[in-house]
């Protein structure tokens, strides 16, 4: 039974982890010598990607409350295993195969939402690197805030560009609204993905901002916009919220996965609702953060080694091995 019982919204968080991690591949086979997903493996110091990304959810959610989506093939790898065998029990949602972030945002959100139905909600990718954490949590407890005050606003936080970059995701805020509750927080006018550097040199001037893809939201709210924007995938996962708690859970799960074709949360969700005209897709400027989505060597190596300039004595020299740096 969904708990009803506390007033207050309870915050809750979803951190996708199904990727395979396709891209980085062949960069993570030269370090490892397997294929191990990039969000289970350490390329820095002792966390991993996932380690790093639950340690700074936690800092605002306890662990009980963070619901990890991850794929069954992960459990091949020792590390992936060892990993999501340490989660609270019932907090890994495990999909049986990947179908894109889409599917990996609902399954989990249907569990949270059949336990906590007063939750607000935090998605958080698996695979980014942040400095400072504590800083960005901050934005991300600003834009709970927003969440609980206005509970039809979805709220994605936005980074300030430091530097051109074409490979990013942007968002392009409108024009500044008074009337939110957080000073800041802006309506969303549209998306602009990879744009030459040209093309993101003059987005970064007119104050665009890089799509972190961590977004704050009430469940429900977001289940209304899939419907409007996406009514298949909205449809094929109602499937699923009718079956859970029930024997015919996991074969209707897998029914579900087997019949869908992979769906971006970004492509097919998001960047529909401003055509939409939606007044609740809200943006979060961030300010004096380090972000980086890595998603790919160069990003990796390039990272690391600005981390051994700034601090040598720690670091080992980049893409020996993984462990070592």
């Amino acid at each position: 039974m969904a708990d009803e019982s506390c007033a207050r919204p309870v915050r809750c968080g979803i951190v996708l982890a199904g990727g395979a991690g396709r891209r980085l591949r062949s960069f993570v086979y030269r370090l490892r010598g397997d294929a191990l997903p990039k969000q289970y493996v350490r390329f820095a110091g002792s966390r991993s990607l996932l380690a790093q990304a639950l340690d700074r959810v936690e800092r605002l959610i306890p662990a009980e409350r963070v619901w990890t989506v991850a794929t069954e093939s992960h459990l091949q790898f020792p590390e992936a295993k060892d990993q999501l065998g340490s989660r609270p029990p019932g907090t890994v949602i495990l999909q049986p195969e990947n179908r894109e972030t889409a599917p990996g945002v609902l399954l989990p959100l249907l569990h949270l939402e059949a336990r906590y139905a007063n939750a607000v909600v935090g998605l958080f990718p698996s695979d980014h690197f942040i400095d400072p954490e504590g800083l960005f949590m901050g934005y991300v407890d600003l834009a709970f805030q927003t969440v609980e005050s206005d509970p039809q606003g979805m709220v994605l936080l936005g980074v300030e560009p430091d530097r051109v970059e074409s490979e990013y995701g942007y968002i392009v805020p409108a024009a500044c609204d008074s009337l939110r509750a957080v000073p800041g927080v802006r309506r969303v006018a549209t998306f602009v993905e990879k744009p030459t550097p040209a093309q993101a040199e003059d987005l970064a001037a007119r104050g665009a901002l890089w799509n972190t893809m961590v977004m704050v939201c009430r469940p429900r709210t977001l289940m209304r916009a899939v419907a409007r924007v996406a009514p298949a995938l909205c449809h094929a996962f109602e499937r699923v919220r009718g079956a859970l708690r029930t024997p015919e859970e996991t074969r209707v799960v897998e029914e579900v996965y087997r019949d869908l074709p992979p769906v971006n949360f970004s492509r097919a969700v998001l960047e529909a609702m401003p055509s939409r005209r939606s007044p609740s897709l809200l943006v979060l400027p961030v300010r004096g953060v380090y972000w980086s989505d890595w998603g790919s060597e160069q990003r990796i190596t390039g990272e690391l080694q600005r981390r051994r300039a700034r601090s040598p004595a720690p670091c080992a020299a980049v893409g020996l091995r993984v462990d070592a740096v």
